[in-house]
């Protein structure tokens, strides 16, 4: 094939480039070894001692010397004791008193040190347990919550680093049995009836699984809580992610949106060049620990675990489970840039070992895109789709990947493409419509992102961007976090490189006139026989039957935002998830199991949990509202308490009281044990008919708000992702600000019963109604 006798006929660019001297590399390697290695051990040290500091040593051990050379009266039973300890630890008495004193300080001065150390961590564990203070007003809060806090702040170490406070975290305990069973049926009788057959014969069931074989794998999540950090998240990563055999595109990557109405630049390399060198930024704040933890009313901290794994990190399929493989900095110093399908190695590191600048950038993506057409005639089109096996059944792809990628060209440029920092597309086509930029960034052409990559940024001609995003490794929260900085660099700062001239601009990358030299990118070449050519063709159109099926609709609703739901007193995202229980029912006519995500990130390991927004009182509350001859009053009054009812609710799965993920971990211990439990496969398999998350946003501690004039086109739509259910929807939405919601609903075309163009038109005709209620009133 063309890019097998391009292998052989040209140089691989890169491998050993003019300017590249091997000798430099090695020593710069071990230089950077040894560097990685003094930072991991300092942040090591700092870690190991928060909430105290090393100053707070310095300082006992200088008041205790103080203490025992000056020898004052009223300090004698704490200077005796401490000569008694020059005596047990043997201190030669012919010392100078200056000393013996400054040992004898030191030795006990660390002595208090380890016992302080251990006292606020376990008293600060402590602490960070209570969760009263979710379930009140910060304005309103009681005196004790208020206490609290101050005890938090008190014993809380200051300028924490990015896993600082994770020792300091509580571990989330196994809810009770019993709270468990009675919620669950608790939840399904609006689904089937309070007093249908259905829930009858469940009552029954759980009375039965709670006296036989329930206290039994109960007995043994407690016993793993004890030792385990988190006794579910393992098992959630494993089962529910890497074991899951359905390709990753639409059933599990998720993506994220770049502002809304507005961009910084119309230049796709300017754009691209900019966001790579934030993310770079980013990642060095991450591998150095500067990265502050996130903070929930600037007082309590939440797991920052997550954040290890977002660059360097891809999931290798498996046959019967994939694999998440994590690079070192020294293996992963560059990024792959994909245009039209020609893949190149860049690298983010200049001859110099500093980060390249984002004009240095802009040159060699420049360079790229050239250089990409120059030799779009070496590449077949099966080698340009090479991508779309990353879309095939995990299985499949395992087999494709052991059979053609295990030895010689191949397995080399894919460990290169599998060791880059993050993928970035640079695309050919401009997506205007916001439903269109959607989903390019869901799943774009099926043959140009690799869905295993943990990042992959895209970048149209017109400036736009956004990510697709794996989701085994890490929730959604972290990469919003994350580009939300790039976000605010760029509506604050404006870009961190202007647009350049690059017409005139001097592309030779070993003469360029920037301030230091940078490399030639490298240009990945690929084997493809006959057998691998026909396993991608297959993939990709695999692929497009998927994204042909997908239905993806975004829509910014712009009539009001949470500034008036707050006059309503409710919470925002409880009104969002009533107005989707009145949309669903006025779509399909019945009530749905309704699944929304909350963070349990307050506990170490924490991801998330289920809230089952389908409550009763959301069931009371939908049934009058579409009934015409209830009164008003009665539809506003029966809404305020399915809000309450469903806050309580997020509030308890936040608390580590839902319940979902319990009944989860008893089945993964139940099959452990070699269990079949009717009961508790049968509570599982209830298909969730309407997805729901909320997209976070403003989690900058100090970003400006977006309600202001100048930032109100400047914000995300947020993200969306697949439905859970064939015969379903997937709803995510943000809110950003006081006055505008945005939402992304998907279904699937071959479903009767979808139709997310409908949806959302119902969706805004009820948040219509609903603001109605309160205007009339």
């Amino acid at each position: 094939m063309a890019e097998a006798r391009s292998a052989v006929s040209r140089p691989r660019v890169g491998r050993i480039e003019e300017g590249r001297n091997p000798r430099e590399d090695f020593l710069f390697g071990l230089r950077t070894h040894a560097i990685r290695r003094f930072f991991r051990i300092r942040n090591s040290i700092k870690n190991g001692m928060w909430p105290t500091k090393l100053w707070n040593l310095v300082v006992m051990v200088g008041v205790l010397s103080v203490v025992l050379v000056g020898d004052w009266e009223p300090l004698r039973p704490l200077t005796g004791r401490l000569r008694y300890m020059e005596e047990v630890l043997h201190i030669p008495g012919d010392w100078p008193l200056l000393a013996r004193s400054l040992l004898t300080s030191f030795i006990a001065g660390f002595i208090f040190f380890i016992i302080l150390l251990h006292v606020r961590r376990y008293t600060l564990r402590m602490l960070l347990s209570y969760r009263g203070w979710m379930y009140e007003q910060p304005k309103t809060q009681s005196l004790a919550t208020t206490v609290w806090g101050l005890l938090v702040h008190l014993v809380s170490g200051s300028h924490p680093s990015l896993y600082g406070c994770q020792q300091s975290l509580p571990r989330q305990p196994v809810p009770p049995l019993k709270e468990t069973l009675k919620s669950l049926i608790q939840s399904l009788k609006p689904l089937y009836g309070e007093d249908s057959q259905i829930i009858q014969d469940l009552k029954k069931e759980s009375k039965e699984f709670q006296r036989t074989l329930g206290p039994k794998l109960q007995r043994i999540l407690y016993l793993k809580s004890w030792w385990a950090q988190h006794y579910v998240t393992d098992f959630w990563e494993k089962y529910v992610y890497l074991m899951g055999r359905s390709p990753l595109p639409i059933n599990s990557n998720y993506y994220i949106m770049d502002q809304s109405n507005w961009k910084p630049t119309s230049s796709q390399v300017a754009r691209a060049a900019n966001v790579i060198y934030q993310f770079m930024l980013v990642r060095q704040s991450i591998e150095h620990e500067k990265m502050e933890p996130l903070l929930i009313r600037n007082t309590i901290p939440i797991c920052m675990a997550q954040y290890e794994l977002v660059f360097s990190t891809t999931r290798v399929p498996g046959e019967e489970m994939d694999q998440l493989v994590h690079y070192s900095s020294t293996e992963s110093k560059h990024i792959i840039v994909n245009r039209k399908g020609v893949m190149y190695k860049l690298d983010m590191f200049d001859m110099d070992r500093k980060l390249v600048s984002p004009a240095d950038l802009q040159k060699q993506l420049h360079w790229i895109m050239m250089d990409a057409e120059r030799h779009l005639g070496d590449y077949s089109e099966e080698a340009r789709s090479l991508p779309a096996l990353t879309g095939l059944n995990r299985k499949e792809w395992a087999t494709v990947r052991q059979t053609h990628f295990n030895g010689g060209l191949n397995q080399d440029s894919l460990a290169t493409l599998e060791k880059a920092l993050f993928h970035v597309v640079l695309g050919t086509e401009i997506h205007e419509d916001i439903s269109s930029r959607a989903q390019y960034l869901f799943h774009a052409d099926g043959k140009s992102i690799w869905f295993d990559k943990s990042l992959t940024l895209l970048v149209q001609p017109d400036g736009r961007m956004g990510l697709n995003c794996e989701h085994s490794y890490a929730d959604a929260p972290v990469l919003a976090h994350i580009i939300e900085i790039n976000f605010t660099q760029e509506a604050v700062h404006g870009l961190l490189s202007p647009e350049l001239d690059l017409e005139s601009c001097d592309l030779d990358l070993h003469e360029s006139k920037s301030s230091h030299s940078i490399y030639r990118p490298e240009r990945l070449v690929w084997e493809i026989p006959d057998s691998l050519g026909r396993s991608i063709n297959s993939a990709h159109l695999t692929v497009l039957k998927a994204i042909e099926d997908i239905d993806l609709r975004v829509e910014g609703y712009f009539k009001y935002g949470k500034g008036f739901v707050k006059t309503c007193k409710v919470s925002p995202d409880a009104y969002i998830q009533m107005a989707l229980q009145v949309t669903y029912f006025k779509n399909a006519k019945e009530h749905c199991l309704t699944y929304e995500s909350s963070m349990t990130r307050l506990y170490l390991q924490g991801r998330t949990e289920t809230v089952r927004s389908l409550t009763m009182e959301a069931s009371k509350f939908v049934w009058a509202f579409v009934d015409k001859t209830v009164p008003r009053a009665d539809k506003i009054r029966l809404l305020q308490e399915a809000c309450e009812a469903h806050a309580r609710q997020y509030k308890d799965c936040m608390s580590g009281r839902g319940i979902d993920r319990h009944l989860f971990a008893l089945y993964v211990v139940s099959k452990g044990l070699e269990y079949d439990c009717e009961f508790l496969k049968k509570c599982l398999s209830i298909p969730w008919t309407l997805s729901t998350s909320q997209s976070p946003q403003q989690q900058l501690l100090n970003s400006p708000s977006c309600d202001l004039p100048e930032y109100r086109d400047k914000t995300s739509p947020g993200g969306g992702f697949g439905p859970v259910s064939d015969d379903g929807y997937g709803v995510a939405y943000m809110i950003p600000g006081d006055f505008k919601f945005f939402f992304h609903v998907s279904s699937k075309k071959s479903s009767k019963k979808t139709d997310s163009s409908l949806f959302m038109s119902q969706l805004f005709e009820t948040l219509d109604q609903m603001k109605e209620l309160f205007e009339e009133n």
